[in-house]
């Protein structure tokens, strides 16, 4: 179903960058886009940080097709970052997690529209269709979240204020919450530790925290962990 969308949809939709970690997924997913949808051409990256790498050069592509559920992000931490990175490029979400509080939270994160891995080729056609109209696109039944019309939630405020993050400090902040000292951020990254020291700074005044591990906890409220049932 059609939805409002930001200024992002555009009209040309002929260059797609597929970011799944599936090779027959992303070769499917290419066919679909080519057949049904108007895509010309299809790039692939099997990981966040190998997207990232091929959006440092031109040209852009026209949308960024994205699985939340990569092997180096956590839960909205790659279409936070993505957004981050090219706030110009529509982000299109295909995930087979499609329970209405993810679906919710990904577009308060920026992504245009939402579309269930096992959608049906006519709902990839519908989806595209619409973002081409300038609007978003949602499932069918998808109903948001009664708390979104209210003050934001613990989790909306933490995807609003990750939002806020260079792709330097998006990536910084990953790393403390995979446990590493500043040292070990300077040589992963290849920077100096009073750059690191700088960012974490930075971080820490973005996300309104005093400390490490609160901005941690910032992080968390933006993964799937917070955004699923409890029973699963």
């Amino acid at each position: 179903m059609t939805a409002p969308a930001s200024d992002l949809a555009t009209s040309r939709l002929r260059f797609a960058l597929i970011v799944d970690d599936h090779p027959l997924f992303c070769d499917a997913l290419g066919m679909t886009l080519k057949a049904v949808a108007g895509v010309e051409r299809v790039e692939t990256a099997g990981r966040l940080e190998e997207a990232l790498s091929r959006l440092d050069h031109p040209p852009l592509p026209d949308v960024v097709v994205l699985d939340l559920n990569l092997p180096d992000v956590t839960g909205l931490d790659g279409l936070i970052r993505l957004r981050a990175t090219v706030p110009g490029v529509p982000v299109v979400v295909v995930s087979s997690l499609d329970d209405n509080r993810v679906i919710g939270a990904a577009l308060r994160a920026g992504a245009v529209a939402f579309v269930p891995k096992h959608s049906h080729r006519d709902i990839f056609r519908a989806a595209f269709d619409a973002l081409r109209d300038g609007a978003g696109w949602v499932p069918e039944g998808f109903a948001p979240a009664a708390e979104t019309s209210g003050p934001a939630t613990p989790r909306e405020a933490a995807i609003l204020r990750l939002g806020l993050l260079t792709r330097q400090q998006a990536k910084i902040l990953q790393l403390i919450c995979e446990g590493m000292l500043n040292k070990q951020i300077a040589y992963e990254l290849t920077i100096a530790e009073t750059t690191v020291k700088a960012h974490v700074t930075a971080i820490m005044r973005k996300l309104g925290v005093q400390s490490r591990t609160q901005a941690v906890l910032i992080a968390r409220e933006a993964s799937f962990a917070s955004l699923m049932p409890e029973n699963g």
